[in-house]
């Protein structure tokens, strides 16, 4: 508010792109983890707020998967810019202009467990997930050997701080197999339909 505020004051809003992101918080044991380096909800989800000039709506507020990697295409696309080919993100503006509209079906992100992170048998993994609208799946493979060692889901509508994994239970063999081929596709099989 205060910045917007003096923005328009000083006569510079309309010619002024704000964007707004920030860290996520201070795990404190949540998933046997301290710090920040994990691949869950904890670690992932952060705040992003933008404001540009010629926006018709103000105060609106989208739960659409946006990452990171979008934020470029998106100053590129609000400045007016072209937006360089082969980015892997994606310009946000048309959720600014409509928050609910059909959007990416999936973020993703990876972490490493080495050094100060490594799992207790010494072994380092690397942790791929997908994260949809309703799910986290979770991919642990040998960094070494690049063998499949373990998979973790938790349904965010039934447990939004992601406490039971729910991979393993047999009603959910269909759903992990679909999670884990839309991760194999990729960013660019969760981009949303042309319109």
């Amino acid at each position: 508010g205060r910045l917007l505020d003096a923005l328009d004051q000083l006569g510079l809003a309309e010619n002024t792109i704000v964007v707004l992101w920030g860290d996520h918080g201070w795990k404190l044991g949540e998933q046997g983890s301290w710090c920040k380096m994990t691949n869950y909800e904890i670690d992932t989800r952060v705040p992003l707020i933008l404001s540009a000039p010629g926006m018709k709506q103000r105060n609106l507020r989208s739960e659409r998967l946006v990452e990171f990697v979008d934020v470029y295409p998106t100053l590129c696309e609000l400045a007016g810019l072209p937006v360089p080919p082969g980015l892997d993100g994606l310009s946000a503006v048309p959720l600014l202009e409509n928050p609910a509209r059909p959007w990416k079906k999936a973020a993703f992100s990876q972490f490493l467990r080495e050094g100060i992170w490594i799992a207790p048998d010494g072994i380092e993994y690397m942790g791929y997930t997908i994260r949809t609208d309703r799910y986290r799946y979770v991919e642990w493979i040998n960094w070494e050997t690049k063998a499949f060692t373990a998979a973790e889901l938790y349904d965010h509508e039934n447990d939004p701080l992601e406490q039971r994994n729910i991979a393993n239970l047999p009603e959910n063999a269909a759903l992990v197999q679909d999670l884990a081929a839309q991760m194999k596709a990729g960013a660019d099989g969760a981009l949303p339909a042309e319109e």
